[in-house]
Formats: structure tokens, C-alpha cells, sequence
């Protein structure tokens, strides 16, 4: 009976922060299952395999824009300090998340769903890879399938309305994309990706797979095929001639405030293009001393120009089979195995496959690309894949980076679901990058090469600051921007010309990858520095890791807090 007394006041509180966190709870429990719902299936998708695409109808996109700015009015009526403080780190994730939905929707983002790195055809190709677990499965892919033709009618009007107010992708960077379509549609139905689950069908009895499968080869016949030509037909003879000629997103409607919604979208961080270009040239000029330096540590007695042809052209530093390279990537991802419970106290139950890109996505397709369960090489052009680089690609795309990071997140049941399955690039890119530089730490990189591709690698996200304003605040050109790349990168051709149209695709995304290492790096600078002989090295990656992916701001409070704790992370029985 005592206790009430002394403590009439913590249970007020206590109720007060048990009203809001409900309230909030049900705001963002409710939100996520309806969006789940609103988009297909992408790379890192883990909803099960429905039966339909979504509806992307002009109405469609005006319901969501409505509901999502009535998530925002009802997370305006919350109280912050009545929320836990659990609760009050996911409102500080969840809120961003809001913001940029709602930015997407005002300025119809959805009239430009193709450009030179993603298209929604090609996006359908990522359920045809998934791994399917039931009869359900089969049968929900091919409603799906059935329902391709009415999707890409919807997108083809959406695609209508972006060209009659000039915001489509730059023309240049849409050549020879329509090979993606050609892929699908001038070749046999057991030879599209679309029947690739339709392989090896596990689990599944013999008489159900032939019925399955006789529907899947009909199905691609008269539904899919038919629906790839009319697309085809139409990017060929009205879309693609009609696309615009320029480049930055500058020229697009209310393109100052569009593009400035990219770098708060992809950075998390509000910043002036003219500054991120300033740090850009910093970091640029920075790193190119540090490649001189590796360059010596090689022997070479040339300047740097003459240092990147010749790796370019010496043929010890390329794979002379796919398999090679497969075999390569493979090994230096068991390596890191050996090291990995020096580095992480936490580490996933989760596995990864390594794989070659698609053959319908490789032409156009980055050099590699990891996430949960997967790490894609892409084999495509050997020429252009050179080994010196293979470390610091596979250490970003597989483990410790995305197929690591990804998962971890997954594995934290404890948090709501859109902190586990939702992808921010600042973080999920920035955390990546700064595996590759922990490789140094690791002993991953054993010769001066593959320091230098390492190092080469860090310069080329630190060019992307400047190519990406450049080319979308600056008024460069795509010559000016490929020009850029060949002098202070050792990117081959190939992979530099599918690089920069990628940004003047994709604006600000590129931004994401060194602005967010950089966030890492001064966060465990600061630590370091503050905790002295108590920081470890464990604690600090699992603190980073168990927050999911979030916002720059987030991580940097956290570290905060990992500080003034002492060091201790969240395992403190792993980080021994």
C-alpha cells in the first residue's frame, strides 16, 4: 500500500507513456501492412508472393498520397515526450520514412517508373528469383502473371502523363534498355525468367508440377508475352523518341525542390548541393594522394593517369571465365568467415548464395549487388571486372556488408516491422562503404593492388558528390561527368558509362553511400577518442547494427548514447 503512495507520480507517467506508445504502435502497425500492399515485390522483399500486381491507376496514386498525409496528421497529434523511449527511437525512424513517402507522391514520382538502373518490367524478375516454398506460391505467380497485361497498361499511362510535362528519364541514358523486353518476348516460355520457378519446384508432387507447369508455359504465352510486346512497341515508337534531351534534374518540373527531396530522401540529411560538391573535391583530392601512395607501395614509377591504364590493360588483373570470378568472390567471402567474431558480437543465423547477374539485367547492371540471401556477381564484359577490386566489392555486397547488415536487421523480431524490412541508402550504403575500409583492419587486402582498389573504390563514391551535383545543380555534362571518372577513377569503360548514367537516372542516390561512411566514421572517431582503452570494437559495430536501417541523425545519437554508456553495447555476453 505504501507504494502507491510513493509512487503515484511514475504510474501517471507510466500511463501516460503506455497511452502514446499505444497510439503510436497502432499508427505505424496499420501503416505498414497497408503499405506492403502497395508495391510489388523488390530485390529485398520478404512478403509472401501474392496473386496481383498493385494498382497504379492516377486514382490509386492520389489514395496514397491522401492516406500517408493522414498518417502524418495523426503522428503530429503525439505527444514525443509522453512516448517511451523505445518508442520515442522509432517515431524518430519512422517519421522520416512518412516524409519521404509523401515528397514521392506530390511530386509523381510514379510518371518515371523506368530509368537506366530500374524498370518496373525488369523488377518483376525479382519474384521470378525468389525461392518458392508452397503450391500457394505457384499458384499466386501465375494469377500474378495473368495479371501483367492490365499493370503495364497502367504504367504505360502513367508513362503517358510524365511525357506531357517533361518529367521522364534523359534519352541518353535509356539506349539499348529495350533489351530487357527483347528478353522476354522473342524467346521460347520455358526460356523466360518468368518460368524460372517452374525449374525445380521442391516439395511439390509430381502431377501437380506437369499441370503447373503447362499453365506457366499458357500463361506466358497469352498473357505475359502479349504484354511485353505492347510495352515494347510503345517505349520503341512513343516513349523513348519523346523522352527528354537534358540532363539535370534541375530541368525537370520544380526540379530545384525536387532534387533537393532526392538528397533528403537518399542522405537522410538536408544539405546544399553546392556543399556536398565542395566536400566532394576535398575527399577527391584527399584520396588521390593516398592511390599515389598504393601506387608506389606496387612499384609503379609513373604518375597516377599512367598508373590506371596500365591496370586497365594488364590482363593479370582480370578473370578469364565467369567462373573464375564466381570462385574468386566466394573465396574472399569465407575469409572474411575466419575474421568475422574478431569484428561483430552479433552475428546472423542468416546465409548467402553467390550468383551470377541475370543475363537480361547484366549489360546494365552494377558490379555486383548483395542483400538477404544473395550476393550477385556480375560476369557480364570480363574486360571490365578487374580482381584488384573483387575485395572491396565483395566485403560491401555480401559480408559484412549488405547480406550481413540486412539480415541482422531481420533477425531483431523485437522491433516493428518497418525497421526490419526497410532499406535507407544513407545507412544500408554508408555502413557497406565502411566495410570496405574495415577490410584494411581485417588483413583483408593482400597486396597493393588490392589497397588500391580499395582505395579506388572510396574515390569513386567520393566523385559521385561531385559528378551527382555536377551533372544535377552544376550544368555539366554526361562527357564532362564520363571525363571526370576515367581521371580519378580505375573503373574500366564499360563500368563508368553504366555508372554515370545511373546518376543522371537516379539523382541523389549516389549521394547516399560516401555521405553516410562518413557518418560511421566520425561516430566511431568520437568514440574512440572519448572511451579510450573501454572502446571495443564488437560493441561498437552491434550498437551501429541492432538500430536496423535508419537515419543519419538516428546513428549519431546512438553513438552518443554508446558513449556516454561506457562502451557497452547490446550483447555485452557476445563482445567479450
Amino acid at each position: 500500500m505504501v507504494a502507491i503512495g510513493v509512487s503515484g507520480t511514475g504510474f501517471a507517467q507510466t500511463a501516460e507513456h503506455h497511452d502514446a506508445d499505444a497510439g503510436l504502435k497502432a499508427i505505424y502497425t496499420a501503416e505498414w501492412t497497408w503499405r506492403e500492399a502497395q508495391f510489388p515485390d523488390d530485390e529485398d522483399s520478404q512478403k509472401p508472393i501474392e496473386d496481383h500486381l498493385p494498382d497504379v491507376t492516377p486514382a490509386a496514386q492520389q489514395m496514397r498520397l491522401q492516406y500517408w498525409l493522414d498518417v502524418r496528421r495523426k503522428l503530429d497529434a503525439i505527444s514525443r515526450n509522453e512516448l517511451s523511449t523505445p518508442e520515442r527511437l522509432n517515431y524518430e525512424i519512422y517519421r522520416p520514412q512518412i516524409e519521404v513517402l509523401i515528397e514521392n507522391q506530390r511530386f509523381r514520382d510514379f510518371e518515371m517508373p523506368a530509368n537506366a538502373d530500374t524498370t518496373f518490367w525488369t523488377d518483376l524478375g525479382y519474384t521470378a528469383r525468389r525461392s518458392f516454398r508452397s503450391l500457394k506460391d505457384y499458384q499466386n505467380w501465375i494469377s500474378q502473371m495473368h495479371d501483367i497485361p492490365r499493370y503495364f497498361r497502367q504504367q504505360i499511362e502513367e508513362m503517358r502523363a510524365g511525357l506531357k510535362r517533361g518529367f521522364t528519364p534523359p534519352r541518353v541514358t535509356m539506349q539499348g534498355r529495350d533489351a530487357s523486353l527483347i528478353a522476354v518476348t522473342d524467346v521460347a516460355p520455358e526460356s523466360t525468367l518468368f518460368y524460372t520457378p517452374f525449374l525445380d519446384m521442391p516439395g511439390v508432387p509430381a502431377a501437380e508440377q506437369a499441370s503447373l507447369r503447362a499453365q506457366a508455359v499458357t500463361t506466358i504465352q497469352e498473357s505475359v508475352q502479349p504484354a511485353y510486346r505492347d510495352l515494347l512497341r510503345f517505349m520503341r515508337t512513343e516513349y523513348l523518341p519523346r523522352t527528354r534531351t537534358t540532363l539535370a534534374a534541375w530541368d525537370l518540373p520544380d526540379g530545384k525542390a525536387f532534387y533537393r527531396a532526392k538528397i533528403r530522401e537518399f542522405t537522410t540529411l538536408d544539405m546544399d548541393p553546392a556543399d556536398i560538391h565542395a566536400l566532394g573535391l576535398r575527399e577527391v583530392a584527399r584520396l588521390r594522394a593516398e592511390m599515389t601512395a598504393a601506387m608506389h607501395d606496387a612499384g609503379f614509377s609513373g604518375d597516377l593517369p599512367a598508373f590506371l591504364a596500365s591496370l586497365r590493360e594488364d590482363p593479370r588483373f582480370y578473370a578469364k571465365t565467369p567462373e573464375e570470378l564466381l570462385m574468386r568472390g566466394a573465396w574472399i567471402a569465407k575469409r572474411f568467415d575466419g575474421k568475422a567474431s574478431q569484428f561483430f558480437g552479433y552475428l546472423p543465423r542468416a546465409r548467402f548464395t553467390i550468383r551470377p547477374v541475370p543475363d537480361d539485367l547484366a549489360p546494365f547492371y552494377t558490379a555486383g549487388r548483395g542483400g538477404p540471401g544473395v550476393y550477385l556477381i556480375n560476369t557480364y564484359d570480363l574486360p571490365s571486372r578487374p580482381l584488384y577490386n573483387l575485395t572491396a566489392l565483395t566485403l560491401h555486397e555480401s559480408a559484412p556488408g549488405h547480406a550481413f547488415q540486412m539480415p541482422i536487421a531481420m533477425e531483431h523480431k523485437d522491433q516493428p516491422e518497418f525497421r526490419q524490412h526497410t532499406y535507407i541508402s544513407a545507412f544500408g550504403e554508408g555502413w557497406a562503404l565502411y566495410c570496405e575500409k574495415l577490410g584494411l583492419e581485417m588483413g583483408m587486402y593482400d597486396t597493393p593492388y588490392d589497397r588500391f582498389g580499395m582505395l579506388g573504390y572510396q574515390i569513386w563514391r567520393a566523385a559521385r558528390l561531385v559528378v551527382d551535383t555536377g551533372i544535377h545543380s552544376q550544368g555539366w555534362t554526361r562527357e564532362r561527368a564520363l571525363a571526370y571518372f576515367r581521371e580519378n577513377t580505375a573503373l574500366a569503360d564499360h563500368e563508368i558509362q553504366t555508372e554515370i548514367d545511373r546518376y543522371i537516372a537516379w539523382p541523389a542516390q549516389a549521394l547516399s553511400y560516401y555521405l553516410g561512411e562518413m557518418a560511421i566514421l566520425e561516430a566511431r572517431a568520437r568514440a574512440e577518442k572519448t572511451l579510450g582503452e573501454r572502446f571495443n570494437i564488437r560493441a561498437f559495430h552491434d550498437a551501429v547494427l541492432e538500430l536496423g536501417s535508419v537515419p543519419l541523425p538516428v546513428l549519431t545519437s546512438r553513438i552518443d548514447r554508446f558513449i556516454a554508456e561506457g562502451g557497452k553495447g547490446p550483447y555485452p555476453d557476445m563482445e567479450q
